[in-house]
């Protein structure tokens, strides 16, 4: 997600401080928890709203599709060039009305400084197949553009109903060495991901 975005959250949980926080709650796979959380925090801080995008994925894990996509389409509105909220959206849509009408209603978004992000809104939005993002990924098997690469076309894979590939990329995105030791909210979203469909990691 993008820094302003990660920063105007951060502060917004920290300000409200409801304990776990949702971030602890959702890195622990306490998903429920975590939006009970976050729905806390829009209580106390209805401002925070627009920017709380880790809610957005929260909610897509506990199923709860048509706010998750509502939470990031709002974020993308004062922060319009954040990819990876645009994406999710795609994401949280494709479970409601079929990867067919999510591409039709991506969000547009300004363009992405990571190529590995560049390819995968490419390919969310229809221009590309899921090989072009793990074409993006750097040469670097172990390292971050992987790490995003493999959990994008995942997260491609299972909004396209295939789940077998989704689960190869998503337990090799969570065993490169990013995943492992980068403390990144998504390297956890990944574990989380795994443990949540059941999958070995």
């Amino acid at each position: 997600m993008a820094p302003s975005a990660t920063k105007a959250s951060t502060a917004a949980w920290r300000a409200t401080a409801p304990r776990p926080s949702p971030p602890q709650a959702f890195r622990k796979n306490e998903v429920e928890k975590s939006v009970e959380c976050f729905d806390r925090v829009l209580e106390l801080s209805p401002a925070s709203y627009p920017y709380l995008w880790q809610r957005g994925l929260s909610l897509y894990y506990v199923g709860e599709f048509e706010r998750g996509a509502k939470q990031f389409r709002d974020d993308v509105a004062v922060n319009p060039n954040d990819t990876e909220e645009a994406i999710w959206a795609w994401l949280c849509e494709a479970q409601v009305a079929g990867p067919e009408a999510a591409t039709a209603a991506m969000l547009r978004v300004g363009r992405d400084p990571r190529p590995v992000m560049r390819a995968a809104y490419e390919v969310f939005s229809g221009r590309g197949g899921p090989e072009d993002i793990l074409a993006a990924g750097g040469t670097d098997p172990q390292g971050k553009d992987r790490f995003y690469a493999l959990l994008y076309h995942a997260l491609w894979m299972e909004g396209h109903g295939d789940a077998a590939a989704a689960r190869e990329s998503m337990v090799a995105a969570v065993a490169t060495r990013y995943a492992r030791g980068s403390g990144d909210y998504m390297a956890d979203l990944a574990r989380v991901h795994v443990a949540r469909r059941g999958w070995d990691a």
